[in-house]
């Protein structure tokens, strides 16, 4: 009977028992929350908890998995258990359509380098990628902010224009998702919506059809999740600033087969920048269907809608005697009016679909539908001084112009290809075969009406600002100055007051009916990785076809056509399993265009009949070398290269004051650098991104004999950034603290249009404190940017336009998560 009771005693212990434990990320260590955890072999099962904990009756093997994660399966008597997921994506999507769910600095795979998914360490050439997480740390609600991290790449101005690898951007659109956009580039897009950004370095015109040939930025968006995720954030900071946004992610139904994601945010803010301030606001719904492991879709819309003004930067006296001031007027002055606006409205449709027919073939194909509005009026700077009756400048004296413009565009993307997966004895392949489409039309109906230039005597006006006969002038007097009066009055340096003009006083002696346009690419391309032992080749072709059609769709289109085969070619060996070195060689191909604007100054086409697609086409090529580490167990991830760029063709304003609008194309340019990355966890609660650029950028050929050897516009010989977070969390008094540092260095550039000057170097330090009580879910931030009010300038074009770096400024922001 005592045994018989032992036994029973034993049997209901036993089956009674309870694995519990919890699951953490490897890397950061952080606990995952929504993981499944099933015991096999029965119908036992369970998901973690907020904190990463689960519980779970019985005994055996538990298999352990969540989306973005390697599975892990481990047969125990232990009854608890901590279990560290590895990340890993590539395995699960060939298309993304469900959200990264690592947290941390480092990305460390990407979908639109190859159009196949792919891990950072396998390609063979430099990616750059900063995620949602360093976004939210360092508050980089707008693009700029988010791109300054990664090397080689500077913002240029106060716009949506950056240098990448010692060469300017042309584009005036945005890559989101791999397929292109059109929008301008006066004002830049928030970041609520973005999951990360993508720098890929050197020209990738084999993967995203006619694009830069410093790099491209391609913005990747939030995807829905399969675990409930909600989190809202209030934001107040200097300049008036006040913002709010919010990301709801999560199941549509029971089976997790239908996902959802919305992302909100709606700034108000003013600027330490005079007359500067906007209101925008940004709604991102998106949509994944996932019914099987065959079949993904995702549905996704962007709106986009800013009410602001154009900052075309701040003007500074003339030089004199060969010294210039950068501080001879206040870095907040600003040219504009106070009635002036800018309105720009986008809505884009995105949705792409994957479906494998078997384990070895997969069909991919992606669409983009895109409308923009521009709704503009400003008072601006020609770029020129005022000059007087005998033709001289009066340097400080801004002469001016007043512009009002409405232009209108639809955009369409499409890129569908198929994937091959197979094998030819030890050699694996990947090939993909693909065809592209990028549309952009310039819709009729879009205007532009100017008043510049001088009054004339009888009574007419006179546009140019070159004086011809004097006698023929109306003038005015300021001191024991006489000088011809202006159509739009001239901003005075020395006494710079702020009236809300009349601009029915104007005569308006410019206008513009901005003709219809058209400019498509079509694109077949052929992509094969080969992987054989430690070695993985990357070699592809695409053949592009370029139309670039004016006065679209009227009596008097006219088109101009071009086409080019464009190689790559890519190596890449594992020394080990932690560091692979590689070498490629690609092309970039970019045509010029009446729909596409290179700068710096070729807009002038922009609104003619004629065609820039008359000049030859933008050429250029790129040589890299480089290593790519995962170390310390793959915490922190280093990457290295050193490369040149050559690009042929450039066009160029030729800066002559009798022509104002004239080209030339100059002959080559390029650039040679070194590069450093490093992003990942020095500790569990210790985050680190840091990068190092080295850029020797030269003219190599110029119709200007003075110029060749000469340094590129705008780009710094060195720069570096570094952020860092670290937690307290093994400190008991500290625990519910965080902190970030940051550091930001760029060297001296010389600006775009006058070489007479020098935009100094300057070294910016940015802090951070984070409060998150332990098992909270709140966060209460403070970011404080440019601790020590450095006066400095990201850049300029001339004296007239220098683009001066905020002061001391600081947020607030309040976290919820739920």
């Amino acid at each position: 009977m005592i045994r018989l009771l032992i036994f029973l005693l034993f049997t209901g212990y036993v089956h009674a028992q309870t694995i519990t434990g919890k699951v953490i990320d490897a890397y950061s260590g952080k606990p995952i929350s929504g993981a499944s955890v099933e015991l096999l072999n029965t119908e036992k099962g369970t998901i973690t908890n907020t904190s990463g904990d689960f519980a779970l009756e019985g005994t055996g093997t538990i298999s352990v998995s969540f989306v973005g994660y390697e599975s892990y399966q481990i047969k125990t008597n232990n009854y608890f258990l901590n279990i560290a997921l590895l990340p890993e994506v590539t395995g699960l999507q060939t298309v993304e359509v469900v959200g990264r769910a690592v947290k941390d600095y480092n990305s460390d795979y990407s979908f639109s380098a190859t159009k196949m998914a792919i891990k950072n360490k396998e390609l063979p050439q430099a990616i750059s990628t900063v995620t949602k997480e360093l976004i939210a740390d360092r508050q980089a609600i707008q693009l700029a902010d988010a791109v300054k991290l990664v090397s080689g790449v500077t913002p240029s101005s106060f716009y949506n224009q950056y240098n990448i690898r010692g060469i300017s951007q042309n584009e005036e659109g945005q890559i989101i998702n791999g397929l292109r956009t059109r929008q301008y580039y006066f004002l830049q897009p928030l970041t609520t919506n973005i999951e990360r950004v993508e720098v890929l370095k050197g020209p990738a015109s084999s993967t995203f059809a006619s694009v830069d040939p410093g790099g491209s930025i391609n913005m990747v968006t939030k995807k829905p999740l399969a675990v409930d995720k909600k989190e809202v954030s209030l934001s107040v900071g200097s300049f008036s600033t006040m913002r709010g946004s919010l990301d709801f992610t999560g199941p549509l139904n029971e089976s997790k087969t239908m996902l959802y994601r919305i992302n909100g945010a709606y700034q108000e803010a003013r600027s330490y920048r005079d007359l500067i301030g906007n209101k925008s606001i940004l709604i991102s719904p998106s949509f994944s269907y996932v019914p099987n492991d065959k079949t993904a879709i995702n549905a996704e819309l962007i709106f986009n809608n800013v009410n602001g003004n154009l900052d075309r930067g701040q003007p500074i006296f003339g030089a004199v005697a060969g010294q210039t001031d950068l501080n001879s007027t206040p870095t907040s002055l600003n040219l504009g009016a106070i009635n002036d606006f800018f309105k720009s409205k986008e809505l884009i449709v995105m949705t792409n679909i994957s479906h494998k027919f078997s384990s070895n073939i997969t069909f991919n194909t992606a669409y983009m539908k895109q409308s923009w509005n521009e709704d503009l009026q400003e008072h601006r700077t020609i770029s020129a001084f005022a000059v007087d009756i005998e033709n001289k400048p009066v340097t400080d004296m801004a002469a001016m112009r007043f512009v009002q413009r409405k232009q209108y565009w639809n955009i369409d993307n499409l890129n569908s290809y198929f994937n091959f997966d197979f094998k030819t004895g030890k050699i694996n392949h990947k090939l993909l075969v693909g065809y592209d489409l990028h549309y952009w039309k310039k819709l009729r109906g879009g205007a532009q009406n100017s008043a510049k230039g001088f009054l004339l005597k009888d009574g007419g006006t006179a546009n140019a600002f070159v004086l011809e006969n004097a006698g023929d002038y109306q003038t005015i007097t300021l001191g024991d100055r006489i000088l011809p009066k202006p159509n739009v009055d001239h901003f005075n340096l020395s006494n710079p007051t702020y009236t809300i003009p009349n601009i029915h006083n104007y005569t308006f002696n410019s206008r513009i009916d901005i003709p219809s346009a058209l400019t498509t690419n079509h694109a077949v391309y052929i992509q094969e990785q080969l992987q054989w032992r430690r070695f993985s080749v990357l070699l592809s072709l695409r053949n592009e076809w370029f139309e670039d059609i004016t006065n679209h769709e009227t009596s008097n289109e006219a088109s101009f056509k071009n086409e080019r085969l464009i190689p790559r070619i890519g190596v890449t060996y594992a020394v080990n399993k932690n560091i692979n070195v590689y070498g490629t060689y690609l092309e970039g191909f970019q045509p010029q265009s009446n729909t596409v604007t290179l700068m710096p100054s070729t807009d002038s086409f922009f609104w003619t009949d004629d065609s820039a697609a008359q000049f030859r086409p933008l050429i250029s090529d790129l040589k890299e070398v480089g290593v790519k580490a995962d170390l310390f167990n793959k915490k922190i991830a280093v990457n290295m290269a050193v490369y040149e760029i050559n690009q042929n063709n450039i066009l160029m304003n030729a800066n002559d004051p009798l022509q104002p609008d004239l080209l030339i194309q100059r002959g080559a340019d390029r650039s040679r650098g070194f590069e450093l990355d490093i992003a990942g966890y020095i500790l569990p609660n210790w985050q680190i991104n840091a990068s190092y650029s080295h850029i020797d950028a030269r003219v190599i050929t110029d119709a200007d004999p003075d110029l060749i050897d000469a340094r590129k516009e705008n780009t710094p010989k060195n720069s570096a950034n570094l952020w860092t977070r670290y937690n307290f969390s093994n400190v008991s008094i500290l625990r519910d603290l965080g902190v970030g540092f940051g550091v930001q260095y760029q060297g001296s550039k010389i600006p775009w249009y006058d070489r007479s000057f020098t935009i100094p170097e300057f070294t910016v330090f940015d802090a951070a404190i984070y409060y998150s009580p332990v098992k909270s879910k709140v966060q209460v931030a403070v970011n404080i940017g440019n601790v020590f009010n450095t006066t400095y300038w990201l850049g300029a074009q001339n004296y007239l336009r220098l683009f001066p770096g905020a002061p001391r400024n600081a947020t607030l922001t309040l976290s919820y998560k739920f």
